[in-house]
């Protein structure tokens, strides 16, 4: 690394003149730049400069040597100036890691955006498992939920609540075998205690345990059942949902098109179930390059103007 530095300043030197100029530009002493200049000769073996009282010359050795030295330094230069602009505008290959679920809003978020700027390209890595985001060279990453490697950093889009669903089908079955009027629907989370749930589940044996608190009363119930159908995929329960095989936990970002079209109902709306966050997860906080930065402000929009998604400040 020393021989490269003294081949930079030797650069300089013959390129501003003099070492008195080199060492301004440099920001060093001249002593300090001279003496670069005497431990390149003495480790070449021959003179590089002609010394005089009122000039400077390239000996011969030193004009090939310049020559090589200035390739060297506006290498350089063209390096910095290449990491200035990845920093300025997007550029290169974005990878990007999100779930199944994400995929019908790849285009929709990120396409405008994509358009904008043409130097730039999207590696969509669709997986509902987490991945090891320094392994997979991942430069942003989709996720739902509480986040569990502190190592990473998150950054919050925003949140969806939880809301419970069934088929209009499976709630008039559900009434016909508990001899209910047609068209109720339950009251509290206990009258559900039997029902047949689904469940996002990737634990063994799946177990649902919600605690919800009423909005209004403030009042909490436990509820504890076996799922009877289960899949680690989120938009495979939902798909289970519609088809009236059971009540389920859904995302209300994925279902605010089945409900008002009615292909769900929203059941026990005055119960709280909590929220789903949305993060955008980095491998580092610092230095991002310009393609990661705007990706997480363009996603940030994004979710923010959708029903069914609470903006965060």
């Amino acid at each position: 690394m020393e021989d490269l530095k003294r081949m930079a300043i030797f650069a300089t030197v013959v390129q501003q003149g003099s070492m008195s100029a080199a060492a301004r530009l440099l920001d060093m002493s001249p002593s300090a730049v001279s003496q670069h200049i005497r431990q390149l000769e003495r480790e070449a073996g021959v003179s590089l400069l002609h010394r005089s009282t009122r000039q400077l010359g390239l000996a011969d050795a030193g004009q090939r040597f310049y020559t090589q030295c200035a390739a060297l330094s506006e290498a350089a230069t063209r390096a910095r100036a290449e990491l200035a602009a990845e920093r300025q505008q997007p550029s290169g290959e974005l990878r990007l890691s999100a779930p199944v679920g994400f995929a019908r809003h790849a285009a929709p978020a990120l396409g405008a955006w994509l358009g904008q700027h043409p130097q730039l390209r999207l590696r969509l890595l669709v997986d509902d498992a987490p991945i090891d985001l320094i392994q997979a060279r991942v430069d942003l990453a989709l996720r739902f939920g509480p986040q569990q490697d502190s190592s990473w950093v998150a950054r919050h889009l925003g949140a969806s609540p939880t809301v419970l669903c069934a088929a209009p089908q499976w709630l008039e079955t559900w009434n016909l075998q508990a001899g209910r009027a047609p068209g109720a629907l339950p009251a509290h989370p206990a009258d559900l205690a039997t029902a047949t749930w689904l469940e996002q589940s990737r634990t063994e044996p799946p177990q649902l345990a919600q605690e919800w608190r009423h909005s209004a009363t403030g009042d909490v119930a436990a509820l504890q059942a076996q799922p009877r159908m289960t899949s680690n995929h989120r938009g495979t329960v939902q798909y289970l949902c519609e088809a009236g095989l059971g009540v389920a936990q859904l995302t209300l970002l994925d279902v605010v098109r089945p409900l008002r079209e009615g292909r769900l109902l929203r059941l026990l709306p005055d119960w709280e179930m909590g929220l789903l966050d949305l993060w955008a997860v980095t491998p580092q906080r610092d230095a991002l390059p310009a393609k990661v930065r705007q990706a997480v402000e363009v996603l940030r929009a994004y979710f923010g103007q959708l029903e069914g998604v609470v903006r965060t400040a």
